[in-house]
C-alpha cells in the first residue's frame, strides 16, 4: 500500500514514514505542495496524507486541485488546525478524514486502513489465484484454508503480484512500491525477496508460481 505524504516538517515526515512502514505502508514524503502534486502525476497512490500548513501553498488549495483533477484517491488531512470550522472546511473541500496533531501512529495507520477498506479500495477485496488467497483487509494469506505467515514486505510483494496476475511487474516497480520513491535499495534485495516468496509458495503447494523474465521483471500465474 503506497501512501503520498505532504509534510513540511522534515522530522515529522521521517517519523511518519518510518512509523507507517511498520504497519505495511510504503510512504513517499514531500515537503512542498508542488513536489507532491508532481508525484501524483507519475504514481497512482492508494491514499494521500496531507498537512495543511505547507510552505508554498495552503493545503486546502492543494486538496481542491487534486479533486478538480478527478483524483478519487482517499485524502486524510493531518494538521494542528483544531477548530471546528477548520475541520468542516477540510471535509467540504474533499477530505475523507481528519487527524489532529499530535497523534498516535497506530491511530493514523488504523484510519488509513479504514479508508482503504471502502468499496473499490485496495483493502476491500480478497485476491485469489490457484489455491492461494490474500485478504487485503486482514493481511492474511491462506492456502487451502491454512493460514501461512508472511513478513510485511513479503505480503506487499505478493499483493503486488496478485493484483497484476499474468502481467510482468518490473524490478523498478517493486522497488518504488515496497521501499518508496527515491529510497536506496541494495542491488539484489528484490531478487532475494522474490526467491524467498517463490520457495514459500512452492513449499505450501499454492497452485501458482512466480516466473522470472530476466532483465524485465516477474509475473505470477496459475
Amino acid at each position: 500500500m503506497r501512501i503520498l505524504l505532504f509534510e513540511d516538517h522534515r522530522r515529522l515526515a521521517t517519523s511518519v514514514t518510518g512509523g507507517l512502514s511498520r504497519f505495511g505502508f510504503s510512504v513517499d514524503a514531500f515537503t512542498t505542495a508542488q513536489e507532491g502534486i508532481e508525484a501524483t502525476r507519475k504514481v497512482v497512490y492508494d491514499a494521500i496524507v496531507l498537512d495543511l500548513g505547507l510552505p508554498d501553498r495552503d493545503g486546502l488549495d492543494v486538496l481542491r486541485e487534486l479533486r478538480d483533477g478527478d483524483t478519487g484517491t482517499p485524502v486524510l488531512i493531518l494538521t494542528a488546525r483544531d477548530g471546528v470550522d477548520d475541520r468542516v472546511a477540510g471535509l467540504d473541500a474533499g477530505a475523507d478524514d481528519y487527524v489532529l496533531k499530535p497523534f498516535a501512529m497506530k491511530e493514523l495507520a488504523a484510519r488509513l486502513r479504514a479508508l482503504l477498506r471502502r468499496p473499490g479500495r485496495s483493502l476491500g477485496v480478497v485476491l485469489k489465484i490457484g489455491k492461494l488467497s490474500l485478504d487485503a483487509a486482514s493481511r492474511q494469506v491462506t492456502i487451502e484454508n491454512n493460514v501461512i505467515p508472511f513478513s510485511l514486505r513479503e505480503l506487499s510483494a505478493l499483493e503486488l503480484l496478485m493484483r497484476r496476475e499474468g502481467q510482468v511487474v518490473s524490478k523498478a516497480v517493486f522497488e518504488d512500491t515496497l521501499y518508496g520513491m527515491g529510497k536506496t535499495v541494495s542491488q539484489n534485495s528484490i531478487e532475494v525477496l522474490i526467491s524467498r516468496l517463490r520457495r514459500r509458495l512452492e513449499k505450501n503447494n499454492a497452485g501458482c508460481s512466480i516466473h522470472t523474465l530476466h532483465g524485465i521483471g516477474y509475473l505470477l500465474k496459475e
